[in-house]
């Protein structure tokens, strides 16, 4: 059970500290429990975990597929590895690993691809993973994961720890919107409502939650009555969410922080075209490279804002009618 919040602010705490600290809980709980980390442990907040778990965390240096290969033998041992780098190296990096040794071996690996898509921000074009999402969906059988915000990434990661399989979670390290009351949980293949609407649905995912949210207020205020969900869970994609707003709405709107192609958007136009066709507008990167920039920029620059998911939501309509 999920409360989405009244008003959207920006969190008081960081996502990686949440991680961190959510990741110290489960130790003390679960002594299976092991860390790696390709040489980031003080970007994604683990260095102090490192200092208390010596024995139970391992800096594999940048080595990320030699990482991938150490975390599927530890899995095979009986130990649950969480491992993490950049979601750049957590997913082109390291894809045969992730492929042979952890999912055709059907091992239990949890893979943390932080800074998605414009998070990576003054990182730049070689560190902003608009593809990892796409590449992942590839793998059979993989869990991908977008928590939105940090309420939901503690719920998700405690989840995983107890469930079987390879998990792709992308993670932005920094502060996000505030989208759920404290104490929310959440069904990882389940898409989450935020708002009811019955003339347009948008579909969306990581940061562009809080920008559809956004979104459908404008909407709102034109006559417009759009409906929200949550995809947070991109693989398995929950078919009946997708099925159910066509059939409700007629008319959807993907928005992502990821390129367009092999995504959310395409996900959901997957099950669109299998199922129910109705007309389906794509937010996120146009099949491009990243770029250097702050994230409010690169939001207008990869057309990721709230304006463009309204006007994408417009020509959705524009369709349908």
């Amino acid at each position: 059970m999920y409360i989405v919040c009244d008003k959207i602010e920006t969190e008081d705490v960081e996502m990686r500290s949440v991680f961190a600290q959510v990741m110290e809980e489960m130790q003390a709980e679960d002594p299976r429990l092991i860390y790696m980390d390709a040489d980031l442990m003080n970007s994604i907040g683990m260095a102090k975990y490192w200092k208390e778990h010596p024995d139970k965390t391992i800096n594999c240096g940048i080595q990320e597929a030699n990482m991938i290969g150490v975390a599927a033998g530890m899995s095979a041992t009986g130990l649950i590895p969480f491992v993490h780098t950049f979601g750049t190296f957590a997913s082109r990096r390291v894809m045969d690993q992730v492929f042979v040794s952890a999912a055709y071996a059907k091992l239990n690996v949890r893979i943390i691809g932080s800074d998605p898509g414009i998070t990576a921000s003054l990182n730049g074009g070689t560190h902003m993973p608009f593809e990892d999402m796409g590449m992942m969906r590839c793998i059979p059988q993989i869990t991908i994961i977008e928590p939105t915000d940090s309420v939901m990434l503690a719920d998700i990661i405690r989840q995983t720890k107890d469930m079987y399989g390879v998990f792709y979670i992308r993670l932005s390290r920094k502060k996000c919107e505030k989208i759920y009351g404290d104490g929310s949980t959440f069904k990882i293949g389940k898409a989450a409502r935020i708002r009811e609407g019955n003339d347009v649905t948008i579909f969306a995912s990581g940061i562009c939650v809080a920008e559809a949210v956004i979104a459908a207020k404008m909407l709102k205020a034109e006559g417009i009555n759009a409906a929200v969900s949550n995809m947070f869970t991109i693989k398995p994609i929950d078919k009946e969410a997708i099925i159910e707003a066509a059939e409700t709405t007629g008319a959807i709107v993907t928005a992502e922080n990821h390129n367009i192609v092999n995504g959310l958007g395409s996900a959901v136009a997957e099950v669109l075209a299998e199922n129910k066709p109705v007309p389906l507008e794509r937010i996120g990167a146009k099949d491009c490279f990243g770029e250097v920039g702050p994230v409010d920029y690169l939001k207008e620059r990869f057309e990721m804002t709230a304006s463009d998911i309204v006007k994408a939501a417009k020509r959705a309509i524009a369709r349908k009618n």
